[in-house]
């Protein structure tokens, strides 16, 4: 990016930022992602869309990175408990159920959105997907540096698969939302077993 971008994009405080991400958020969870309007974003939040077209450049950019912004997933990088154990529940312990249970329904709407807009799709792989995908590998490669995971497992490749279909399918298979409770005993039971990693009460 160039000087000159980056200046223009870095005129809105981080404060400011965090309101315009809820507010799309808001706007997601009540009309989902193709009722979703630039107009919309800018009437609720008193902005200007030339002034959001600025910033993110469209509609996709702007949500990928409000989801983002708003995944505990997001801050795994600041997570450093000494084992893989506790690194994976204490990004679980992150949301309570409550949250828990709004992201599982929001994610589901932009499952859908995905099918048919390859621009959120783009979107969401470069400044979601990828970025936690770059995270988890680094507090894998803690593990398998501190001895609890074998560089050569197979299974390494598929934690982030592992982790996402485990909070979706608990909706699908069970009817139930995603809970700390369930991710955790799936943590302990699917994730670790699979890695060849301790399992510690």
């Amino acid at each position: 990016m160039t000087e000159v971008a980056t200046a223009r994009r870095s005129r809105i405080t981080p404060e400011r930022e965090a309101e315009l991400y809820e507010a799309v958020l808001d706007l997601l969870r009540e009309v989902g992602y193709d009722a979703l309007t630039m107009d919309a974003v800018a009437a609720r939040t008193k902005s200007s869309k030339a002034t959001l077209y600025r910033q993110w450049g469209g509609k996709a950019e702007l949500v990928a990175k409000a989801v983002r912004y708003n995944k505990p997933g997001g801050r795994l990088g600041e997570i450093d408990t000494g084992s893989l154990r506790g690194d994976l529940h204490a990004l679980t312990l992150r949301s309570d159920d409550c949250e828990m249970e709004q992201n599982s329904a929001l994610m589901r709407g932009l499952a859908m959105a995905i099918h048919g807009n390859p621009d959120l799709l783009t979107a969401f792989k470069e400044h979601l997907i990828e970025p936690e995908m770059a995270q988890f590998h680094n507090v894998l490669q803690r593990a398998i540096d501190r001895g609890e995971v074998r560089a050569d497992n197979p299974a390494i490749d598929f934690v982030m698969h592992m982790m996402i279909g485990g909070f979706a399918a608990r909706s699908l298979i069970d009817e139930q939302p995603p809970t700390q409770s369930f991710l955790l005993s799936y943590i302990d039971a699917v994730v670790l077993p699979a890695l060849g990693a301790p399992v510690t009460r």
